[in-house]
């Protein structure tokens, strides 16, 4: 325990120095975050968006899409702070795929920040749960799960305890990349399991992309079968 405290405080101090200047123009020095003021200006707002699953909306009076409309998913609303698109998107893929722990706590940081006025008393989570990886996933492939290191940021700037076993991803699924939105939702059907420990709680899930919405359904749905009283979904991006 003691060794990985020191691991933790070395990579916090290589990310610190890393962040001197801005990840995205280089210039320096930065203010907070990562990022200089004018870069902070370009990256790209979600603007209005769906409540209930945060798809940007065309018009500033259409109160959800026509999907949620139709039928609204299990979680209770559903937060991004960005669209999936250049420089958001090219910084997530770097911290997803190549380890780029910069540029993750960078955009963690900023969606605390950004999302802050949502977290008023009667909105405010109980937990923090991020959206698991299975294990295989975790330990042979990626080596670490992104959306677990966006809850603790998370966590820490709003001070709300994070629960990384709350819930399980129980069955391996394929690649969701190339998929649509009925094949992601037929991949992950039953491949989540909640613990009873989430059960009279406000559950805030985490995630680093909301695509389709169907992970984070099928996330909130398994939570809501496990006793949890309402299940509310943030992400750092969605895709439009």
């Amino acid at each position: 325990m003691a060794l990985m405290r020191s691991l933790g405080r070395l990579l916090g101090s290589a990310v610190d120095r890393h962040l001197a200047r801005c990840l995205l123009c280089g210039d320096g020095p930065v203010p907070c975050a990562g990022i200089c003021t004018p870069c902070r200006h370009d990256l790209p707002p979600l603007g209005h968006a769906c409540p209930h699953c945060a798809l940007p909306l065309a018009s500033p009076h259409d109160r959800a899409c026509a999907r949620c409309l139709q039928q609204a998913p299990p979680q209770n609303r559903s937060y991004a702070c960005w669209v999936y698109a250049y420089p958001v998107a090219q910084l997530i893929q770097g911290f997803k795929y190549r380890r780029d722990f910069a540029a993750g706590r960078t955009l963690a940081e900023l969606t605390a920040a950004e999302l802050l006025p949502h977290q008023g008393s009667d909105q405010r989570p109980d937990l923090l749960v991020p959206v698991p990886m299975h294990w295989r996933k975790q330990l042979f492939e990626r080596g670490y799960n992104q959306a677990q290191l966006i809850a603790d940021t998370l966590g820490s700037h709003w001070q709300i305890p994070v629960d990384a076993r709350a819930l399980r991803k129980v069955a391996p699924t394929d690649s969701q990349q190339t998929l649509k939105r009925a094949q992601r939702r037929k991949n992950l059907a039953n491949s989540f399991q909640a613990q009873p420990r989430v059960a009279g709680l406000h559950i805030g899930l985490v995630d680093d992309v909301i695509t389709t919405g169907a992970t984070q359904e099928a996330a909130a749905q398994s939570l809501l079968q496990a006793g949890a009283a309402q299940v509310t979904s943030f992400a750092l991006a969605r895709t439009p």
